[in-house]
């Protein structure tokens, strides 16, 4: 386990992700190459409010992009984000198990 004081990757990477839409955006690109209108659609958010959420996860490097022609394809390989999902959705299935048991 790490003993430094210094987690200023770690909260950057969790601010990128702290962001419902972002964390389904990350999580839909994990296994899918997809274009900003592909993408939007499974979103739900318009093509300018998506640019604005994809933009800000390109500057952090969580997703990466291939040009075709004129369309841009998204996604993402980062290890870091499978693992906070992987995490993520561990920690809410036992949450919502415990609850389900308590009542």
């Amino acid at each position: 386990m790490r003993i430094d004081t210094d987690f200023q990757e770690e909260a950057r990477l969790l601010t990128l992700l702290a962001n419902e839409k972002r964390l389904l955006i990350a999580s839909l690109l994990l296994d899918n190459e997809l274009n900003v209108g592909e993408l939007a659609k499974r979103v739900g958010l318009s093509q300018s409010a998506l640019s604005q959420h994809l933009a800000r996860l390109r500057e952090g490097n969580i997703v990466t992009t291939r040009r075709d022609a004129q369309t841009i394809y998204y996604s993402t390989m980062h290890y870091g984000v499978r693992k906070i999902l992987s995490t993520l959705e561990e920690i809410t299935d036992r949450s919502t198990k415990g609850l389900k048991a308590a009542s």
